[in-house]
């Protein structure tokens, strides 16, 4: 067995200061995940009263028992599970109809093709006109104000183009063309199942745009009933539209108060559960999705 060679003195110091500095990295990261997790199982007193730090302070399910009991929260949940799973099927499917007669070296006018989607890349219309479009399309106050405006990425067509040119060689085209397999099936039978990496990366990308998106929602939709998680979420923590409901057996003000504080980390953690709960299963296909995707054909 070879022995290794000795560190100097210098490195010996690099890696002890690379540790410290991702240590602290990690730590700037952690800490405000763990005090909102902590703060959202605390009592409201002690939130109020700046008492917790690091764990829960009076453990207490309060905060939790006001959220779910909070109608708007299960209505909001409902859309964003709408927007994000409708919203990122039909992503998926425009990216790979996009993507893959982008990666044929045969196709003709692909340059013609690229270029426009790479434009609108670089340039838009602006809110105002987009939003002029929208309502010309009669699409506010609809569901699909949040769904068709985006339902495309051109980035993510990119990755997915580059991602077909370099796992799937011409010669397999080459030969499924010889046996009679025309582009539909070939694009079906064969490049889907070996893109599972890609499908994986992009409908993650999709999925989490569509759960955090609240902007959009903002300006197109005006029914409190087609409001997204996030948007419900923001009426509460930025405007503290409470409704009465949620607080009516607090009996004075400053329960109140530190309820509405508790309130806001307990609906962090919930609407930051699907995307925690979805990340694991994809986290595998991550990596070699995008650094396959990344690489220039």
């Amino acid at each position: 067995m070879q022995s290794s060679i000795p560190k100097s003195k210098g490195d010996r110091i690099f890696t002890v200061c690379n540790y410290i500095f991702l240590s602290l990295l990690i730590l700037s990261v952690l800490y405000p995940l763990i005090y909102v997790v902590s703060a959202s199982f605390s009592s409201a007193d002690a939130v109020a009263s700046g008492r917790v730090w690091l764990w829960p302070v009076d453990f207490s399910l309060e905060g939790y028992k006001a959220v779910f009991d909070y109608n708007m929260i299960w209505t909001g949940y409902a859309n964003s599970l709408f927007y994000m799973v409708v919203g990122t099927s039909i992503n998926v499917a425009l990216t790979i109809l996009a993507a893959y007669p982008l990666s044929r070296r045969d196709f003709r006018g692909r340059g013609i093709f690229m270029f426009l989607f790479v434009f609108t890349m670089m340039f838009n219309g602006g809110l105002i006109p987009t939003y002029l479009l929208v309502r010309d399309l009669g699409m506010l106050n609809t569901r699909w104000a949040l769904i068709i405006p985006n339902a495309m990425a051109v980035f993510n067509v990119i990755i997915t183009m580059t991602y077909f040119r370099s796992v799937i060689p011409k010669e397999v085209l080459e030969s499924a063309q010889l046996d009679g397999c025309n582009d539909f099936k070939f694009l079906l039978k064969i490049v889907l199942p070996l893109s599972a990496p890609i499908i994986a990366v992009i409908s993650l990308f999709y999925a989490v745009g569509h759960w955090n998106q609240y902007f959009s929602a903002l300006i197109y939709l005006r029914d409190t009933d087609l409001f997204p998680l996030q948007l419900v979420l923001r009426n509460i923590l930025i405007q503290s539209e409470i409704d009465p409901s949620m607080i009516s057996d607090i009996g004075n003000y400053q329960k109140n108060v530190g309820l509405r504080e508790l309130l806001k980390y307990a609906l962090i953690v919930v609407a930051s559960l699907p995307v925690l709960i979805i990340y694991p299963f994809v986290q595998k296909y991550f990596v070699k999705g995008v650094m396959i995707g990344s690489l220039k054909g």
